[in-house]
Formats: C-alpha cells, structure tokens, sequence
C-alpha cells in the first residue's frame, strides 16, 4: 500500500483534475451541515479536505468521527477553489481535495495543549514533546538544525577532512566543568568520565597522520543548565595538521557562512572582524561583547591622575561610557545599585561631580549635551566587568541594539594563564593544551602572568559560539605549562602520561575549534535558548519532563556496579 503519493503543503493550482492520496495529521475540522471541512497537516503544510456525503457517503460518515491529531489518508481529486473561496494565506489556498476515499490511521486522546495555543508552559511541552514537536516552531527549528549541519558537512567534505568518531567513555582531564562519572561493573570503584570535549583525541589524531579531522561530536559537562547549555550538547569539533592561526579561522568562517546560504539568511562578509582580548576588555569590558552598537568604554586613568577628586586620584583605574540620554536622580540610584551588584564600589555620574574636576579633565572626557558619562573607578578586571555590564545593561533598556545586524568577530591573544579562585595558584584561561604565542616560550614559568596563548573565540552578537587554539605539540612545552598549574612529574605522568608520550613521538603542528552547535542553531533561528532547538532538552533543574528522568536505582543494581549511597535519594 502506499500511504501517500504527495505531500499536503506541496499541491500547487496545477494539480487541478489530479488523482491523489495523501495522510497526516487533522489540524482542524469544520461541519457545514453535511460538508465536512477538514485542514489536513504534514511537515510540508497544509490542503483542505472537502468531503461531500453526496459524493461519498462513507467518507461522510467516517469525517463525522474525526477530532484534532487523528491520523488521516484520504484519497481524492485535485480540484480548483471558486476565486472567491481562495485562501491566499496558504501555499495550497487554491485548490482542495474531494476526497473520494478516508481512513482514520490513527486515533488521539484529548490533547494537554493545542498546537496553535500561545504561552504553554515549557514544562508541559516537554512533557508531551512528540506533540509540540508537531507544531510549527517546532518543525521549522529542528529541519533548520538538520539544513545547518549539513551545510557545515559539506564544507568540511570539500576542504578535505574526515570524520572520525570518538570515545565518549575516557578518563577525566582538566576542561573547566565537572565531569559525569560511569561506574565500571567489570572494574568495581572504577570510573569511566564522560568526555567534555575530544581534545585529546583530536589531538592524537593528528598525531596520528589524520591532518585533518572532524565529527558532530556528543559532549557532556556536569553545570547548572541555562538558556545556552544542557548537560549534554554538540558541537562542530575539528583540528588541522601543519596550519598557522588563520588557517583555522578560515575554516570555521566558512562553516559558518555555508550554513547561513543553507538556511537562506543573508551571510556575514568575511572575513570576520579581529580584536585582542586586552582591547576588547578595555572598550567593551568583555572577552565575548556585543556590537551591533558602540558606546564603547572609554579610558580615564592618566587623565585623572592628577585630579582633585580623590575617588579618581587614589584609584588604579578609572574609566567611563557615555550615555546618549540624562537621568533622573531616581534612575542614577537605580543604575548605582546595580552597579554595587556587579561589584563596583559607587557609579560617577559627571554632572553630579564636575565640581571636583578641572577644567583640563572635564575637557578631556567631551561629552555632548544631552548624553551623560558614568564613572566607575576600581581595581582594573572590577572597572571592566561592572563597565562591561553596564554598557550592555543600558543599550537594552534605552534599545541601542538592532536586532536585524548579525555581527560576528574573533577575539584573540588570550593571556595562558589565570589566577585561579579556587586555589589562588594559575590556571589556564582555555585549555592547558594550548601553546603560548610564538617566541613566548620562556615566559611560561619565568612570567607566567605575561605569558600570551594561541586561543581564539568566535563571537555573535554577544554570545561566545566556541573556541579553539593553536596547541602544543612538544612535550617540553606542555610539561613546562602543567609545572606552572602545579602538576609535578608523578601526577603529569598519571593524568597525561599518554598525551606526553604521543608528543615524544613526532608530532606535528596542529590546532583546531569546538564550535556549540545548539547554540548557534539557537541563534539562526533567532531563538532565545538552545531548548526550542533541541529535540529532547532538560529542564533547568537538570530533569527530564518526557521519561522522568534521572530516576533512583535499587540496591541491588548499585551493589553490582560498587556504588554506595551516603544519603538515600530525594523525593521527588
């Protein structure tokens, strides 16, 4: 049998005098006294179905019994609409089916929510996921995610890389998340970690002589879930043999804008725009900022080295934005508290201390009637961070942005390392597989807080899209960046003994990008979280509405994987 030979949205005025059969889903249906109406529904769309009991009492009398999501195949004549009756709304608003012949496939129970209801709760929807799936949004964001990736697929095909799969089950590296642990039933008080990334395989494929690698990789990462992560997610994860910086940035630029022609959506130029990390902390005070407007930060320091204003004189920073509007008094309390919450000890508005400031100073900082400076004077990362914040914070209340613009850009010349804040030691800004700048070498132990990495991250409209560096492929260079997070030779050796060995072994220059899929789908279909382009996700407490999961385990089956409950588990 076949159940269909055209598809609903697809019949077009020229199918008219046509015999066809086609089947989905009821959307909607309309008694007129006899004349059933019945808007039958399929990925493609929509055609109305016209049955008649004059033309076909059987199928009169089975439409009688149709109700919402009922399966349907109906089977009919293509005929042309009266001109009056033409719904120019749909792409198959010419023409109807008289159908001729109708089964009812499949039946349905009252449904949780309508398809075309507005404002469900997102928990409902993911609890009955296989019918929101159904509608529209729904639809159209998961075969964007399917056109994306294939696009991205066929760049990576003609530029000469090979996919190759890897393990998800490894052992734990240092990647920035917390790990999810699996219990070796084989192995009792073993642990297999969940990969957070293939870095290390990827690495060793290259290694290995695959030059040039790639996969849709699978990722897991025990974080609290937000509007951009899940615990588990994909991302595009490459890395190219003998290649310089560019190299790589070229490749990820093409991804991106091959993706975009896919989708239909007008792409960004390329190439792409360039800022170093410490100028886009200084204009913008972020390493990920938005600019699809400017109000850029703007420096403060030397100019008021010297200023009567104590506030500015004693502080190792100072630096300003300046708003296109005044404020009240009341707004200017607003914007200081917010400030304070960012970490900022007050907020300087210009007019309100410009009789501190001398004339050179206020000379200096130019502002037009009309706009207002704010001030914030603090240790230098503080200044940025509450700067940074605000700026972003104002240019979406007063909207400064302009949702059309899609600016992409790369952010480069990371510092290696950090200090961490959990054990004041250094640590690494991205991964500490990434090589210092070339002819920094030394500087890795002599001067770690100078010391500058090969990182890189994309950014689109203010959201990091992924990362990527040039790594380290001698082992002396690695060993000397593990030293400076405190790794002596016995634990390098216990974490990593496989990666230095492979470094001992001829490897090449390499380096490579881990692009967020989810997110980037996210963002081309202007969605506002990775969820509503995600066919299963969780919910932000980490559950699982649709199969209720994670679920508690018997003892019995904990006992035969070695694993012991200090605490029975919660109720739920």
């Amino acid at each position: 049998m076949s159940w269909r030979d055209e598809m609903c949205g697809e019949l077009r005025a020229h199918d008219a005098g046509r015999r066809v059969t086609v089947a989905g889903w009821a959307d909607t249906r309309r008694d007129h006294g006899g004349l059933v109406f019945v808007d039958l529904r399929d990925h493609t769309g929509k055609v109305q179905l016209v049955i008649n009991p004059e033309h076909s009492a059987t199928a009169a009398a089975i439409a009688h019994e149709i109700r919402n999501e009922f399966v349907l195949q109906a089977t009919g004549e293509v005929v042309a609409r009266a001109p009056e009756l033409v719904n120019p709304n749909l792409p198959t608003g010419q023409i109807e089916v008289l159908v001729d012949e109708l089964r009812i496939l499949s039946r349905s129970t009252p449904l949780p929510f309508q398809l075309d209801e507005e404002n469900v709760d997102e928990t409902l929807r993911l609890r009955y996921r296989w019918l929101d799936m159904r509608t529209d949004r729904m639809q159209r964001n998961l075969r964007l995610n399917h056109t994306a990736i294939a696009a991205i697929r066929r760049v990576m095909d003609e530029r000469g890389f090979v996919d190759v799969w890897t393990p998800s089950m490894t052992r734990g590296t240092p990647e920035g998340a917390r790990d999810f642990l699996t219990p070796v039933r084989l192995q009792p008080g073993k642990f297999f970690a969940l990969a957070q990334s293939p870095q290390l395989f990827k690495q060793l494929c290259m290694v290995g002589g695959i030059d040039r690698y790639y996969q849709i990789a699978t990722c897991w990462r025990d974080e609290d879930l937000r509007a951009d992560r899940q615990f588990e997610f994909r991302q595009l994860d490459f890395e190219m043999a003998f290649v310089e910086r560019e190299d790589v940035l070229d490749v990820m630029e093409a991804c991106v804008v091959g993706a975009f022609e896919a989708a239909g959506v007008e792409p960004p130029q390329r190439p792409f725009p360039q800022l170093s990390y410490a100028d886009a902390m200084l204009r913008y005070g972020s390493d990920k900022p938005d600019l699809r407007f400017g109000m850029e930060i703007q420096e403060a320091t030397e100019v008021t080295r010297e200023s009567e204003f104590g506030v500015f004189k004693n502080a190792s920073c100072v630096r300003y934005v300046v708003v296109p509007r005044t404020f009240s008094r009341s707004e200017q309390s607003r914007l200081e508290e917010l400030a304070k919450e960012w970490g900022a000890k007050g907020l300087a508005n210009l007019t309100q201390i410009s009789k501190f400031l001398s004339e050179r100073e206020l000379q200096a900082f130019g502002v037009e009637e009309g706009s207002t400076a704010l001030f914030v004077a603090d240790e230098e990362a503080v200044v940025a961070r509450v700067l940074g914040l605000l700026r972003l914070h104002l240019a979406r209340e007063l909207d400064l942005i302009d949702a059309g613009l899609d600016v992409f850009h790369w952010i480069l010349d990371f510092p290696l390392f950090e200090r961490s804040e959990e054990f004041g030691g250094w640590t690494f800004m991205h991964h500490p597989f990434t090589a210092p700048m070339a002819g920094e070498e030394a500087q890795v132990e002599s001067a770690p807080e100078h010391a500058r990495g090969q990182h890189y991250d994309l950014i689109w409209n203010g959201w990091e899209l992924g990362s990527g560096s040039i790594r380290i492929h001698e082992a002396e260079v690695q060993q000397a960046v593990f030293r400076v997070m405190g790794m002596d030779e016995e634990e390098q050796r216990d974490k990593f003994g496989f990666l230095l060995e492979a470094l001992q072994m001829g490897a090449p220059p390499h380096g490579g990008f881990a692009m967020g899929i989810d997110r980037f789908i996210a963002l081309l279909a202007r969605e506002p979280d990775i969820r509503q382009v995600t066919a299963f996700p969780k919910i932000a407490s980490g559950a699982d509405p649709l199969t209720g999961a994670p679920t508690p385990y018997p003892d019995s089956a904990l006992r035969e994987l070695g694993v012991r409950l200090l605490e029975p588990p919660a109720q739920t």
